[in-house]
Order: C-alpha cells, then structure tokens, then sequence
C-alpha cells in the first residue's frame, strides 16, 4: 500500500513538474518572441537613412581586408593609434589601406625616380616627401572635421541650455542635439546618447566624447557638466556661460589667423618654392643640377639646405600658432 502511493506521489509531483517547465518555457520563448519583435518594429520604422546612422555597438577590430595583414597590425602598437585617427577623419578607410598607400607611395615614385637618375639619395628623398602624403590627407580632414565640430558647438549648446530650460534632462537634451545638429556635432553626440541609453555611466560617456573629439572646448563642456552633476547648481546657467565663452575663444582665434596670414604663407613660400626652383632646374638643365649629387660637397650642400629648410619651416610655425 506504502509502496502504491509512493508511486502515485512521485507520478503526480512529476506531471506537475513538467507542466511548470513547459510552461516557463512558453513564457520564456513568447518574451523572447515580443522582444525580438518589438526591436524590429523600431528598426522598421526608422527611414533608411536613418537605419544607416546605428551605432555599432560591438566595434569591428578589423584593421584590414587581408588576413595576415589583419593579423600583424593587431600585434603593432600603431595599428589603435590609425584607427584612431581614421575615425576622427571620418574615412572609411583601414589601417592596413593607409600603410598600403603609405609604401606605394614610398616605392613607385622612388623606384622612377632611380630609373631616370640611377641614384639612390635623391630616390630615397623623393619617396619619403611623397609617401607623407596619404597621412597627410588624413591629417587634413581630421583637422577640417574638428574645425566643423568646434564651429558648430556652440549651437549645440544652445540648443542643450533651450532643452533644460524647457525641462528635458541632460540625457534627453543630449538626445535633441543628436537628431537636430549636423554632422559632425550631431553625430558624436548620438554615439554619447546611445552609449547612455546602452547603459553606461556619464562620465564614461563623456570622457569616450573627448577622447573621439579631443578639442579643449569639449573638455570644457565635459568638465563643466562633471562638476555640476557632482555639485549641483544649475547647468542651464553653466552650458550658457560655457558656450558664450567658446564663442568668445572662437572669435578670438579667427582674429589670430587673419593676423598671423601672411607669416603663415612666408613659411610656405620659403618652404617649398626652392624645391619647385631646384626641380624646375633640373627638367631645364639636367647636367646642370646633377653636380649637386655627383660630388661630396654638392650631397653635403643638399642635406644642409634640407636641414635650414626644414628648421626654417619649424621656427615660422611655433611664431604663427599662437595657443588661446
């Protein structure tokens, strides 16, 4: 009899058991089911421009389409600074493609160079000038990039400080500046905003803000809103006095470039017109130009106008960059 209800015990408890786990389950499938569902219909609802603009969260670390160039740039400690930079520039480029470019640009223009002169000094100078020239570009647009950023800033305060005067929190302003500002202001603050709602903390948020954007207005406007976040006041009054001062910084140094014009264009008229002279020379009168390189005294003539050139270029351009 004992031996009956045992069974009958263990049967019941059994079927009960199953029945919880099945049901979990279909709880747990028909959860997975509606998230599943309500993320696509958010994705579906956004235009494809806009669907385009997502933020990658998992950060692709592929640094080149070729595999074992992949693999040696992540062994190199120059593979995150290019990448770095790439992203700053906003090039859709590798760091494999830019060292490609860098040593095409290195070999092809040496290796004509030594064909139609049979030397290896000036081969070797002509392809280190002009393989500077693919980060050079990069460097270019990095820096036309920040310019936009820094001249677009202050509206995008302003817009922060409307934001929290109408009663939006920072995150929400934050969210406002992102979808009304162009790019680039726009578009790093939608990182910032989507960092936020993923779940990070503020300041780590911000401090992923100014490392992508390393402007000392920027660091401004992070310090600020830190400080009021640590202890309070009102960061309307703070954003509006900050941006006010970026305006004022601003101005400042456009005052300072149009100053500064005409020593800026002596650094590049000094720096350059001699080496367009000397090769102007050389197509002219080949045999002419080439005794520099031919004897001792005219390759030891070469290096010393290179160095004076280059210290000239260098003593100019600490005169005319005036730090505000």
């Amino acid at each position: 009899m004992g031996l009956i209800v045992g069974l009958v015990f263990i049967g019941a408890f059994c079927a009960v058991a199953l029945t919880l786990f099945a049901a979990s389950m279909t709880s747990r499938s028909r959860s997975a089911r509606q998230a599943l569902a309500t993320l696509d219909s958010a994705i579906r609802t956004e235009s494809p421009e806009v669907a385009q603009q997502i933020v990658n969260l998992r950060k692709d670390e592929k640094l080149s389409s070729i595999p074992w160039i992949n693999k040696k740039l992540h062994n190199l400690e120059l593979a995150p600074y290019l990448r770095n930079i790439l992203s700053q520039a906003a090039l859709d480029w590798s760091p494999g493609r830019l060292l490609a470019l860098t040593g095409l640009s290195f070999i092809v223009p040496g290796y004509l160079v030594y064909l139609r002169t049979a030397l290896i000094l000036p081969s070797l100078l002509v392809g280190t000038v002009i393989c500077a020239i693919p980060y050079a570009w990069v460097m270019f647009k990095r820096s036309k990039r920040f310019a936009k950023f820094e001249a677009g800033l202050p509206e995008a305060l302003d817009l922060m400080v409307s934001a929290l005067r109408a009663g939006h929190s920072l995150i929400a302003a934050m969210g406002l500046v992102s979808r009304e500002c162009a790019d680039p202001v726009g578009t790093e603050f939608k990182i910032c905003f989507e960092e936020q709602n993923y779940g990070l903390e503020m300041k780590t948020a911000l401090d992923s803000l100014t490392n992508r954007v390393p402007l000392q207005d920027l660091r401004m406007v992070s310090t600020a809103i830190m400080i009021q976040k640590e202890s309070g006041g009102n960061l309307a009054e703070v954003l509006d006095k900050t941006s006010n001062l970026i305006r004022d910084r601003f101005r400042l140094k456009r005052q300072i470039k149009t100053h500064t014009a005409q020593g800026r264009l002596t650094g590049w008229v000094l720096t350059f017109v001699p080496v367009a002279l000397g090769f102007a020379m050389y197509m002219v009168n080949p045999d002419m130009m080439s005794v520099l390189w031919h004897r001792a005294i005219g390759i030891k003539l070469i290096w010393a106008a290179a160095g004076m050139t280059l210290l000239g270029g260098f003593i100019i351009n600490r005169i005319v960059n005036i730090d505000v």
